[in-house]
């Protein structure tokens, strides 16, 4: 439950201003979606990685418009849908795709996931965790 406030709160932050469109910045959440706990925080520039080799974690706040959070949400919401199953335990699978994928998709903003900066890739897994607490909308 708690997790859930703090991704709310995170994905909330990640709305665009309405005057230029310009990234706001909130902080990621760190939590483990396998074992659906929170860990510690990450220190700036750290990035906590899953056994399978799975970026699940950024230390840098995230960083998205708000149409940008909007369809990444949406994507990793339909992906975990067509999956079936808990969605929490589908996080990391998500990045996992996202992470490999040859070809940029919406779940990270049009851009192949290693040309994501920091902040960006931090956007692209507060969006698949609110994706995972139905909260996109």
């Amino acid at each position: 439950m708690a997790a859930a406030v703090v991704v709310l709160a995170a994905a909330t932050g990640c709305s665009s201003s309405h005057d230029g469109g310009e990234p706001s910045t909130a902080t990621a959440p760190a939590t483990t979606p396998a074992e659906e706990t929170e860990t510690p925080a990450l220190a700036p520039g750290e990035v906590a990685v899953s056994p399978g080799g799975v970026t699940t974690a950024v230390g840098t706040p995230a960083a998205s418009t708000e149409e940008e959070y909007f369809r990444a949400c949406l994507t990793a919401r339909q992906w975990m849908d067509e999956q079936g199953g808990d969605p929490k335990s589908l996080i990391e699978p998500y990045l996992q795709m996202v992470q490999t994928a040859e070809e940029p998709g919406p779940g990270t903003f049009g851009a192949r996931w290693a040309e994501l900066p920091p902040e960006r890739q931090s956007a692209v897994i507060v969006a698949v965790q609110a994706a995972a607490d139905q909260l996109c909308g």
